[in-house]
């Protein structure tokens, strides 16, 4: 699976354009089929051939922080298992998804 189409990349706000936006939108929602940790996309830009991302993090902790494509395409699950894309993810405030 693709974890970012062209459509994708053109929906993702500039990293730092929603600093001041009190409850900014998710745009994407990578997740793990193996466990529960989810990655949802606020914003993000292009960092040579890979994507730099922030967004909100469930894993050990729940939390803001940065991620990239690379390091999300990188993990490798039981089985072969790898990072999926939500394809029927649809854009949601932070406050729902928190």
């Amino acid at each position: 699976m693709k974890l970012l189409t062209k459509e994708i990349e053109k929906r993702i706000p500039p990293l730092y354009s929603q600093e001041n936006n009190p409850d900014p939108t998710c745009v994407v929602k990578f997740f793990t089929p193996w466990t529960s940790w989810t990655w949802f996309v606020i914003e993000g830009a292009r960092d040579g051939d890979d994507w730099r991302f922030f967004g909100w993090v469930e894993g050990f902790d729940k939390e803001l922080g940065y991620f990239g494509l690379k390091e999300l395409s990188d993990i490798n699950g039981p089985v072969g298992l790898k990072i999926e894309r939500d394809l029927y993810f649809e854009p949601t405030k932070l406050s729902e998804v928190m």
